[in-house]
C-alpha cells in the first residue's frame, strides 16, 4: 500500500458570505471529516474549523477561507488526505482508493488487466476491469460484481467465468 492521497470531498461552491463551502462528500458523511482537522487542497492545506451537514452532502468552515470570493476560487477543488491517516481496517473490507490500479487475473491465471473504477448502482459494488491497451487504443473494458472477485495484497482474482 503507497501513501497516495485519498479524496474525501470537493468543493462545489460557496455558502453564505463569510467564507462558508459547499462540500460533496465520498465518504461516510460530514462527522467523518471532523477527525481529520486538515486537509490538502491542490497543493495547499485548508485547516477545517466546522462542518455540519447541508444540501447535497456538507457545508464546511477552513479557518483560512474569510470571504465568500475565496470559497468561490475553491470550486472544483478536491480535499485530500494520506492513505495512511484513513482508518484502519477490519477482515475482508478495503478501500476503493486501494483497489484502483490493482492488477487482475482470472482464476485460471490469464491476465486480465487492472482495476479503473468500483461502482455501485444499488445492488453491491461492482468493479471495473480495463483489458491492456492494443495498437495505442486504451483497452476494453468490463464489469464484475465484487462477489466473484478475491482481493489480495498483489491482485483481484476473477472467477473465469466473469473474464469477459
Amino acid at each position: 500500500m503507497t501513501d497516495k492521497p485519498v479524496t474525501l470531498a470537493v468543493v462545489i461552491g460557496a455558502h453564505g458570505v463569510a467564507g462558508d463551502v459547499r462540500l460533496k462528500l465520498f465518504g461516510e458523511g460530514s462527522e467523518a471529516l471532523k477527525s481529520y482537522g486538515s486537509f490538502d487542497a491542490a497543493g495547499r492545506t485548508l485547516t477545517l474549523k466546522s462542518v455540519r451537514p447541508g444540501p447535497n452532502g456538507a457545508v464546511a468552515r477552513f479557518a483560512e477561507i474569510g470571504d465568500r470570493s475565496l470559497a468561490e476560487a475553491l470550486r472544483g477543488t478536491e480535499l485530500t488526505v494520506p492513505r495512511s491517516a484513513l482508518p484502519p481496517l477490519g477482515e475482508g473490507e478495503y478501500y476503493h482508493a486501494d483497489l484502483i490500479g490493482l492488477p487482475c487475473s482470472s482464476t485460471e491465471g490469464e491476465g486480465l488487466g487492472h482495476i479503473v473504477a468500483v461502482e455501485n448502482f444499488g445492488a453491491g459494488d461492482i468493479i471495473e476491469v480495463e483489458r491492456p491497451a492494443a495498437d495505442g487504443k486504451r483497452g476494453k473494458r468490463f464489469m464484475v460484481p465484487m462477489h466473484a472477485v478475491t482481493i489480495t495484497d498483489e491482485q483481484a482474482v476473477i472467477d473465469a467465468a466473469f473474464a469477459v
